[in-house]
């Protein structure tokens, strides 16, 4: 999935998904009130939702167009 994909996904109603590791993340306040106001904007995405498939759109694209590709190919 494209990042420019992601407001119509989170239009979409929410699908279960199995989360099985953590991070904590310290963001700037400006990238932390964009996502709060994403949030409001899909009042069915928590913040978390809406970091996860963000981080997700934006590890899809580097894996189709970085070494990251040939990486991945490897493991």
């Amino acid at each position: 999935m494209k990042v420019t994909d992601l407001p119509k996904h989170w239009q979409d109603k929410k699908k279960p998904t199995d989360r099985t590791h953590d991070y904590n993340l310290r963001l700037p306040l400006e990238d932390a009130a964009r996502i709060a106001a994403l949030a409001e904007m899909y009042p069915d995405r928590s913040e978390t939702d809406i970091l996860n498939d963000m981080i997700a759109a934006a590890l899809d694209d580097l894996a189709e167009s970085t070494p990251l590709k040939e990486k991945l190919k490897r493991s």
